[in-house]
């Protein structure tokens, strides 16, 4: 028997002969922090994608990133029960990137997994360079915050972060705490290569938002306006 356990049955013994004195509980556990949003632009850099104005908990999707000593940290939420995830990419599309995932469980618990895309498949990696991991399920919500280090030793699945890189979002359903096929069938992504060291607050319209963004909807717009103001001949 360990130590531990030998004192821990004394203890139990002990407590049941003091009626009035009641066995200590453990600790409970911090609850998560909610994202800051106000922060962005300004001491760290996020990504929201979703409604105009959309914050951590209203956005279809949300990062963020800022750099604490050696490390990287990273928030991620998005509108779904499964997974959440981010991937550094050489390029805007899907095939050999390194990816972060925020996964919900069947258990109710978030973990953070280590992926690698080959092609169109994530392949999950056990060699995970996440640190400090936390995460959440309420509201029918995936959110996380996780850290993983600036530089790491080279490896085709892990990238070095201190370079700039192309940076893939998307989200989806899980089974039985396994990732399965996102959300959307075209994910969204950064326009450029991300740097760590540089913090915007970049906002992508979804979907819904995105009708009259478009040249050819505007040029259609000042047509009919056009149309209207001169009147039927």
């Amino acid at each position: 028997f360990s130590l531990k356990k030998l004192l821990l049955d004394f203890l139990t013994i002990i407590y049941s002969h003091c009626p009035g004195y009641p066995f200590p509980t453990a600790p409970p556990v911090d609850p998560f922090a909610k994202i800051k949003v106000d922060d962005c632009g300004k001491t760290k850099g996020c990504f929201r994608y979703g409604k105009p104005g959309c914050n951590a908990e209203t956005c279809d999707y949300f990062l963020s990133y800022r750099i604490i000593g050696a490390d990287v940290e990273f928030e991620l939420s998005a509108d779904t029960d499964g997974w959440v995830a981010v991937g550094f990419s050489s390029d805007r599309k899907m095939g050999g990137d390194d990816v972060m995932a925020c996964v919900h469980d069947d258990n109710g618990r978030v973990r953070i997994q280590h992926f690698y895309n080959v092609g169109q498949w994530a392949k999950e990696i056990q060699r995970n360079p996440a640190r400090d991991e936390e995460g959440v399920y309420e509201n029918n919500r995936v959110t996380c915050r996780f850290k993983r280090p600036v530089n790491v030793p080279r490896d085709e699945t892990i990238v070095d972060l201190h370079l700039s890189w192309y940076y893939l979002f998307a989200w989806g359903p899980a089974i039985q705490g396994s990732i399965t096929r996102h959300d959307i069938d075209s994910p969204p992504t950064s326009e450029r290569v991300v740097s760590i060291y540089k913090y915007e607050d970049i906002f992508m319209p979804s979907a819904a938002y995105q009708t009259f963004s478009s040249p050819f909807c505007l040029l259609l717009i000042v047509a009919l306006t056009f149309y209207l103001l001169m009147g039927t001949p």
